[in-house]
């Protein structure tokens, strides 16, 4: 795939390893990998990245396709700005045509908010992003809620999902999954309108 302006990168942030696999904290690699299914493509490792990445389109074929290089950063999310960074610099996408896909502790449970830029609300792996890049990146967030009781954050995201939650997962995926699609074809403002729960 050549470099060039019309290319999007969208990181889905998460934690490597199959321990991992089912977390709260790794909703990002889980859309990635719906996305990639969806594109009839396999992630394949980036070396120099240290990321597993697949180039496809995006969208309708031929209509309103995207060239689009999915990704998995394989650091862990503390450290996904490296990753994200040498992707960037190596496809020569500019950081406004980032989507970073991740789990979001201040939204209810499955309810999306995409946005451009901003802080990163106390999320490493943005914390990360934003130190490699600065802010002005977009946002797929996923809400995940907020730990109950007194149970710490870094306990409650790095836990698999309830059985509850389970039961609705895959349909939430799916739609954020759609908001991805959405947001490289339709643009930021129609697709905060259709999925900004």
């Amino acid at each position: 795939m050549s470099a060039g302006q019309d290319v999007w990168l969208v990181a889905g942030l998460g934690n490597p390893g199959p321990g991992y696999a089912g977390n709260r904290h790794n909703v990002g690699f889980m859309v990635a990998d719906l996305l990639a299914s969806r594109m009839g493509a396999r992630f394949k490792t980036h070396k120099a990245a240290r990321a597993q990445v697949l180039e496809g389109r995006i969208g309708v074929p031929g209509v309103s396709g995207h060239r689009v290089v999915l990704a998995k950063p394989m650091s862990f999310m503390n450290v996904s700005g490296g990753p994200v960074k040498a992707l960037l610099d190596f496809y020569g996408i500019p950081v406004e045509r980032l989507v970073a896909v991740h789990d979001e502790l201040d939204i209810d449970y499955g309810a999306l908010r995409l946005k451009l830029g901003g802080g990163d609300n106390g999320h490493n792996g943005l914390k990360s992003l934003t130190r490699a890049l600065g802010p002005d990146y977009h946002r797929v967030r996923f809400g995940v809620g907020r730990p109950p009781g007194r149970m710490q954050v870094a306990d409650y995201v790095l836990k698999d999902f309830s059985t509850v939650e389970r039961k609705e997962l895959g349909y939430l995926v799916d739609r954020a999954a759609d908001s991805v699609e959405s947001l490289l074809v339709d643009g930021l403002e129609r697709t905060q309108s259709a999925y900004n729960s």
